[in-house]
């Protein structure tokens, strides 16, 4: 059961750098490996976070069975030293999303996020009553996470920020700067602003002005020193530093990132082969990169680990 209460949970995560930790499979059943998995979420909680997002999309949440989830969820929650928020998705159709939620809660997990609905667009209405009743079946801190066909206006966010009392934060994967000043311009410090444009780290700075003082760093799976890095430079504006490491690091990792639909997840577990930690391939439809492309990227971040042992 968490000790925190929504409105703690809202101001830890947003004051502190967060991540998706990949879900590690066996290499020749593609099964949850648990042991690695709790090895990696403990090696993680070493660094100072603002909370652990397990199961989430670099996580692979789209590939699990809802029994997976249970068990990724459970092992994080084992995992993480006290004081560390782990945070648990819910998605899908809406009775899906409110029972993933209930297990959640079940499970101990700190709070959700709350990724799209499948497949299906919805009009505001809709999506106002997929938030509220996934709200009102827990009394953990609910992220909204506007992405793909859940884009969420000023107007439904603030509905649902006065209906809903443990809707805590909006993360932000559209990259809608006009609808992003919106949103916060209407609501305030009333909820926590997270990005969560792939990579996150290429937005960072810009979306710091619009009230979005965190976001889930892919990179902190296999670069936690650098993540970290970047992040405390995001936070004390220092652009100098910002924009060397999005030269000499980032912006070349995200080049290789695009050369395939997936890769923005694909990329994370080979930054961990890279790296020595291992997590296995990922599932179908995804797809792992070339040997080539891992090739390529193990060099990328030899050129970086020594700043960030």
């Amino acid at each position: 059961m968490t000790s925190l209460t929504p409105a703690e949970l809202g101001l830890r995560i947003g004051s502190g750098l967060l991540s998706f930790p990949v879900t590690h499979f066996t290499a020749d059943r593609h099964d949850f490996d648990e042991s690695a998995y709790r090895e990696h979420i403990a090696r993680l909680a070493e660094y100072e976070v603002g909370g652990l997002f397990a199961a989430g999309g670099t996580g692979e949440f789209f590939s699990l069975t809802a029994a997976e989830v249970e068990q990724v969820v459970t092992a994080a929650v084992r995992s993480a030293p006290a004081g560390t928020p782990i945070l648990a998705p819910a998605g899908y159709g809406t009775r899906t999303a409110v029972e993933f939620a209930r297990a959640a809660e079940r499970l101990g997990a700190d709070g959700i996020l709350l990724f799209p609905p499948y497949l299906t667009e919805a009009g505001q209405e809709g999506l106002a009553a997929h938030v509220e009743a996934v709200c009102r079946a827990t009394s953990l801190g609910v992220i909204v996470y506007g992405r793909g066909n859940a884009v969420y206006t000023a107007d439904t966010l603030a509905r649902l920020a006065d209906r809903c009392p443990n809707l805590i934060g909006y993360k932000d994967g559209i990259g809608d700067i006009d609808a992003m000043t919106r949103i916060y311009t209407r609501l305030g410090d009333r909820l926590t602003y997270v990005g969560g444009l792939p990579t996150a780290e290429t937005f960072a700075l810009p979306y710091l002005e619009l009230g979005v003082t965190t976001y889930s760093s892919a990179i902190f799976n296999f670069l936690p020193g650098l993540a970290l890095e970047f992040y405390d430079a995001v936070r004390e504006r220092h652009h100098d530093t910002v924009i060397r490491l999005l030269r000499e690091f980032v912006l070349p990792y995200t080049e290789i990132r695009n050369r395939k639909a997936g890769y923005a997840v694909s990329i994370v577990k080979a930054g961990m082969t890279a790296t020595g930690h291992g997590a296995g391939p990922v599932r179908a439809p995804l797809t792992d990169l070339t040997a080539a492309e891992l090739e390529e990227l193990t060099a990328l971040i030899a050129s970086h680990r020594p700043v960030t042992a």
